[in-house]
């Protein structure tokens, strides 16, 4: 339910008025004494899938732009013309439940802060998620997310393209550029300072740490994050919710990435940096995509008739090209996925060669005690490099034939020849 309170300009209180009457809308008139261009002030209640519909047909009245329109939440309203107008408009669809442009539109740029606050509470949630991957720590990424002003920018581009506001949209949009720029250029700096510090052990293996390992090689699900935080976001703030978690899912998307990339840089592997950037590029598009699909489908247009049409190609426009952005960067996902199917394949298989040839009566008397398969760094489709296969029995040296049988049997498995170190551990029965 909204209160709306609207500055009546001189020589259309009657016009107004009528207009309300025959909507069957209760209202309260004050007149103004300021001398000013108004002379009144009205002040009456909607449900909040009439707000936009009423204000279009007061604008068509004579309101413009100049006068104060406010549109404020309403707790409670009691009134049986207002039950008979919530359910004239209240029919349980999607364009029912939402709020209207005008509270979308200013919502919208409400979520954006100022450039200054922007970027330094960007860089801020950087660095703290860059700490957080290095220490391997999820609740300190998490952390980073909340603190992330994301949510204006991603949601703000949709929103300008829906309802035509270019301005709108160019802001958004720049804000999202500068904000993936400064994420990773924030995230480096912040990873190079602690390693020529020693702040983190000097030979720290970043493709060792869970947290920063995942973001390198990411995998085509990630691509659910970023689809479901757009679609999410924009309903939230399309119905009037809160944003607040919704915010957080979308910085889930973006910045952890983004620190990925910095530490990548900051540790001399920019190779390694190209799975956790593109998982960043993708997600800002996948963002902006689910964003624009869902406004569009909730029923939002431009406030101008006559710019329906050209605000209609123009979101054809951007949802194909989006949708074909996505679309390569989900093959590219796509292949880092198939990568790591194979090598977990590889890895199943191996382990299953290792064992079945141990149970083998030439080498039951063996035991397996540890397998690794140590990967290569060719990201982000990083394959096999070398197996680690240690094994007990008695004496002080295995079975020579152990070796060979294991690396061939291993490497049957292998599209590249693999490695395969044996070591041996001496048992001693008692």
């Amino acid at each position: 339910m909204r209160l709306v309170q609207l500055t009546v300009p001189t020589g259309k209180r009657e016009t107004i008025l009528a207009t309300l009457d025959d909507r069957g809308i209760d209202y309260v008139v004050t007149d103004e004494d300021s001398k000013r261009e108004y002379t009144a002030v009205v002040y009456f209640p909607l449900p909040s899938p009439a707000v936009e519909a009423v204000l279009d047909e007061l604008q068509e009245a004579g309101i413009d732009e100049d006068a104060y329109t406010v549109v404020v939440d309403a707790e409670t309203v009691v009134s049986r013309k207002f039950e008979a107008l919530r359910e004239e408009y209240e029919n349980g669809d999607v364009e029912s439940d939402r709020i209207s442009r005008q509270e979308l539109q200013a919502e919208a740029e409400s979520l954006t802060p100022t450039f200054a606050v922007y970027s330094i509470m960007t860089i801020i949630s950087a660095v703290v998620a860059t700490a957080g991957l290095l220490l391997d720590s999820p609740a300190v990424v998490v952390g980073s997310m909340v603190i992330a002003p994301l949510i204006g920018p991603a949601l703000g581009a949709s929103v300008g393209t829906v309802i035509d506001d270019e301005e709108l949209f160019l802001e958004s949009a720049l804000y999202q550029i500068v904000g993936i720029v400064l994420s990773i250029a924030a995230a480096a700096v912040f990873a190079w300072t602690v390693r020529i510090t020693n702040v983190v052990p000097p030979g720290l293996e970043i493709a060792q740490v869970d947290e920063i390992s995942e973001r390198l090689a990411p995998d085509l699900l990630s691509l659910v994050i970023a689809l479901g935080a757009g679609v999410a976001g924009i309903i939230s703030i399309a119905t009037g919710t809160s944003v607040a978690l919704v915010g957080v899912m979308i910085a889930a998307a973006l910045i952890p990435p983004a620190a990925a990339a910095g530490i990548a840089i900051a540790w001399g592997q920019p190779s390694a940096a190209i799975g956790s950037t593109a998982l960043v590029l993708v997600n800002v598009l996948s963002v902006n995509l689910a964003g624009l699909v869902t406004l569009w489908y909730a029923g939002y247009r431009p406030e101008n008739l006559f710019s329906v049409g050209p605000t209609e190609e123009r979101v054809r426009r951007r949802v194909v090209g989006l949708a074909l952005i996505v679309a390569v960067f989900a093959l590219f996902l796509g292949a880092i996925t198939y990568s790591s199917f194979v090598t977990s394949t590889f890895e199943e298989n191996a382990r299953g060669e290792v064992e079945r040839t141990l149970d083998e009566d030439e080498f039951v008397q063996y035991q397996l005690l540890e397998f690794e398969v140590v990967m290569d760094d060719d990201y982000p489709f990083r394959g096999p490099e070398r197996v680690l296969i240690t094994i007990g029995g008695p004496g002080e040296d295995p079975d020579p034939a152990l070796a060979r049988t294991l690396h061939e049997r291993i490497n049957q498995h292998a599209a590249d020849t693999v490695g395969v170190e044996v070591r041996f551990v001496g048992l001693v029965e008692r």
